[in-house]
């Protein structure tokens, strides 16, 4: 992660004895995150830290713990998972200020938890659905690609810059094939949009979301019943895109009408589609990205914010599949 380099020891002394609790952890278990992350010696005392390893290393640790300090000063509370995402951010761009990233609230759900970027690349991603009409958000499982999207769009919903959200994403291998399944049509295709009630429950009380559902403010259909349709005034987000054929991106895609947002999201290398059929994102990476008020946003492995060994299961399956 960091170039070894002369050993070095530095002394951080912090003024807040409240903040510096939230800032060690329980216990001292974000300096000891750290220390085992970045292969340094962290000693606290009182509102003291001494960090003792390679030059590189200390250095680094010592603009994350300032970082988080900052953060904590903003009223930001900092978690477990928080201390992974800026040491993580920080080593790749030690520039990077994490108040511009984690301070970017999306929306505050029901239950008071602010949803904010994680890494700069989601950061990167939700400017660009602010600032363009068509985002294509493209990356690996765990990135935040689809969560980030449904708070967006509820945030817009919430602030009156659309008047509906329309979440769809492709049933069944994209083959949308569901007459073999058991059950009413409600039932048959439920389990392929359960991730986006998911995000929508986590934002929105059930009696908030069951409201907006009955009043048809809140959609939640597969792909194929946007056939036909012209969507206005529209927050739309298209998930699973790697498994839509040519034909249905474009049909997606042209359905985008007045006062609308458009995000689409996919992961090119977790493709469902039998091997006949050219998967519709790849196509549109290819012929739509230089096309004005559409944008492209590109994740990788080391964006995801999921558990940290999703990461490595990642790396491992990429490793297997060039072998």
């Amino acid at each position: 992660m960091v170039k070894k380099s002369e050993f070095k020891e530095v002394e951080i002394k912090f003024n807040n004895n409240d903040l510096v609790i939230q800032l060690f952890g329980e216990h001292n278990g974000h300096l000891k995150k750290i220390s085992k992350l970045l292969g340094v010696s962290i000693n606290a005392r009182g509102t003291t830290v001494k960090i003792e390893g390679d030059e590189a290393s200390v250095k680094l640790s010592e603009k994350v713990l300032n970082e988080l300090y900052g953060l904590l000063k903003e009223k930001y509370p900092i978690f477990p998972n928080d201390i992974d995402f800026a040491v993580r951010t920080l080593s790749s761009d030690s520039k990077t200020k994490l108040k511009d990233v984690f301070l970017d609230t999306v929306f505050v759900s029901t239950r008071k938890k602010a949803i904010a970027p994680k890494n700069p690349s989601q950061k990167k991603y939700i400017d660009a659905i602010r600032n363009h009409d068509v985002v294509f958000g493209i990356g690996p499982a765990g990135t935040g690609k689809t969560y980030l999207a449904v708070a967006m769009a509820v945030s817009a919903l919430s602030k009156g810059l659309v008047n509906r959200i329309i979440l769809t994403r492709p049933a069944v291998e994209a083959g949308e094939a569901l007459g073999f399944l058991p059950g009413n049509l409600s039932e048959k295709v439920d389990p392929y949009l359960r991730p986006l009630y998911d995000a929508l429950h986590d934002m929105l009380s059930y009696e908030k979301f069951a409201a907006l559902m009955e009043k048809g403010i809140i959609e939640v259909a597969p792909l194929a019943f946007m056939r036909g349709r012209t969507l206005n005034d529209a927050f739309i987000i298209l998930d699973e895109a790697q498994n839509t054929t040519s034909e249905q991106m474009k049909m997606f895609l042209t359905r985008i009408g007045f006062n609308s947002k458009a995000v689409i999201t996919g992961d090119i290398t977790q493709i469902d589609l039998p091997s006949s059929k050219k998967s519709g994102l790849i196509e549109a990476k290819k012929i739509l990205s230089d096309i004005k008020g559409l944008k492209f946003v590109y994740y990788s492995k080391e964006d995801v914010v999921r558990h940290r060994l999703v990461m490595k299961i990642i790396t491992a399956y990429e490793k297997e599949s060039q072998s």
